[in-house]
């Protein structure tokens, strides 16, 4: 009997198992090369994996260190340049609102003759004289940390980072580093132990931190793929092909086809139009029970859809009247105030009711402009705002301030309600005191945008004068336009003739 005729009284699985074995055995052959060939490229792959791993658990203590040392030179500058009475008090108040930065902190003059302190820093005499915008890293005698020691003008700062903070800035980077040692000339700190990573093999790496101030050594593991990784990596890819060889017909006309033709239509789908799906996907009972299921989902969204914009409409209609009636009530106290002060018979009463009238105005015109900007949903316009206040404030002017002249220098910036609210008050404020103070001066109002997040307001009038010995009004003034820069989470600057204060803004578009 021939080859062929002994073939053909084969059994069908026998007859594919055969073919399949011929077709695969040159395939595989070539994939244990390539397996081989990618598991070199992994290893290598995977060296400077822990490379990079060590290199971006320096980067996070480097950063660190850098961010404490620009947070100390900036406190120990202002508080220096105050005078040395609670120079200490001063820096830390300033360095509590700056989040995770150290503490512990002193203050030395030029000659390394401390000054104060706050928290433990420990021995700091062996650290070096520096010049103003000098910064020194060394490890802190006697302390498990880091020593940062920074000039300023007048004097130098010290503080002290403990490893525990250094060790969760090298462990948020992403990776598996076990070892890490900070050394300089002198001493020695172990940032994470390596005795706890003894079951590792680590791949050890210098890096310079602070410019070679201290170099840290970090041990990230040092993984390659074993034998039995190998065996893992090429069985399943010969396994994957047989099998993939075997049901590609099958698969390819009962599924892969069908599964093609449904997901053109349903790519084709866009919202707003009919769903148009396929009606014969072959004999798959499964594929077709997808349809179906496709066709019921994308209906559920569509009925969603018009539900939250039915909604959607329902809340801005609400939230437009609810501003809308605001604005009209607000108006109409402004309109009774104005009906009350006419008719007051004493000057005082008169006056009383006309401030009152005028704050009550500014809150008027900050709704009225909301209330305008809603439906573009870009805050509230500042350049309109305080050009509609201004307007307001000279048309209630009293008689002795009828030629009042307010000029306005505006950029076209936008910011939130809050926001808006306390420059309206703050304008309302200086305005008016002022225009009855001085009435017979130009008030100058300026607002420039300063960075992308930042504006500055500018007010200035020969009345407004910061270190005046005045009456009461005059310290009852200066409170209230304190409070309203502080409502702005800034501090204002007053100087002769000129008030001004940063604000938040939105980016440009």
């Amino acid at each position: 009997m021939t080859a062929a005729g002994r073939f053909a009284r084969l059994p069908t699985a026998a007859k594919l198992l055969l073919i399949l074995t011929a077709v695969l055995l040159p395939i595989g052959i070539a994939l244990v090369w390539f397996g081989e060939a990618g598991i070199r490229q992994a290893n290598d792959a995977l060296k400077g994996r822990a490379e990079d791993q060590s290199r971006a658990a320096a980067q996070g203590m480097e950063s660190l260190l850098a961010r404490d040392a620009l947070a100390l030179r900036i406190a120990a500058n202002g508080s220096l340049a105050s005078g040395s009475g609670d120079a200490c008090g001063r820096a830390q108040r300033s360095l509590t609102i700056a989040p995770g930065v150290a503490q512990s902190f002193e203050l030395e003059t030029s000659d390394a003759k401390p000054i104060c302190s706050a928290g433990t820093v420990g021995d700091t005499g062996s650290l070096p004289v520096v010049a103003p915008g000098t910064v020194v890293l060394r490890i802190a005698p006697g302390l498990n940390g880091v020593a940062i020691r920074v000039g300023v003008i007048g004097g130098m700062a010290t503080a002290f980072v403990p490893v525990g903070d250094i060790r969760t800035a090298a462990l948020e980077a992403p990776g598996d580093v076990a070892a890490i040692v900070l050394h300089d000339n002198a001493r020695e700190l172990r940032v994470l132990d390596p005795q706890a990573a003894d079951n590792l093999k680590l791949r050890l790496t210098d890096w310079p931190i602070g410019s070679g101030a201290l170099q840290a050594r970090v041990g990230a593991a040092d993984r390659r793929i074993t034998t039995y990784d190998r065996l893992m990596l090429l069985l399943p890819v010969l396994m994957w092909v047989a099998a993939a060889l075997l049901t590609w017909l099958l698969v390819s006309r009962l599924l892969v086809r069908p599964l093609k033709r449904l997901e053109r239509a349903v790519i084709a789908y866009s919202p707003g139009t009919a769903l148009d799906l396929p009606s014969k996907l072959g004999p798959s009972e499964e594929i077709q029970g997808l349809r179906d299921a496709f066709a019921r989902a994308v209906a559920r969204v569509d009925e969603a859809d018009a539900e939250m914009a039915g909604a959607l409409e329902g809340q801005r209609r609400l939230v437009r009247e609810v501003h809308h009636r605001v604005k009209n009530n607000l108006q109409v106290v402004a309109s009774l105030l104005n009906i009350h002060g006419r008719s007051a018979t004493a000057a005082e009463a008169r006056s009383a009711y006309a401030g009152i009238s005028r704050r009550v105005g500014a809150l008027s015109i900050v709704h009225r402009n909301h209330f305008a900007e809603m439906e573009e949903n870009r805050g509230i316009a500042l350049r309109p705002l305080v050009t509609e206040l201004a307007a307001e404030l000279r048309a209630g002017a009293p008689e002795s301030a009828r030629s009042l002249r307010i000029d306005l220098e505006l950029d076209s910036v936008n910011t939130t309600q809050d926001v808006a609210v306390a420059v309206a008050f703050l304008v309302t404020e200086i305005v008016e005191f002022a225009m009855l103070h001085c009435p017979s001066d130009p008030i100058e109002i300026s607002l420039r945008r300063t960075s992308e997040l930042t504006a500055r307001l500018v007010l200035g009038s020969k009345v407004l004068v910061p270190d005046e010995d005045g009456s009461s009004e005059k310290e009852q003034f200066e409170r209230i336009v304190a409070g309203l820069a502080k409502q702005l989470r800034s501090t204002l600057d007053r100087k002769l003739g000129r008030y001004s204060v940063d604000l938040p803004v939105f980016p440009v578009v």
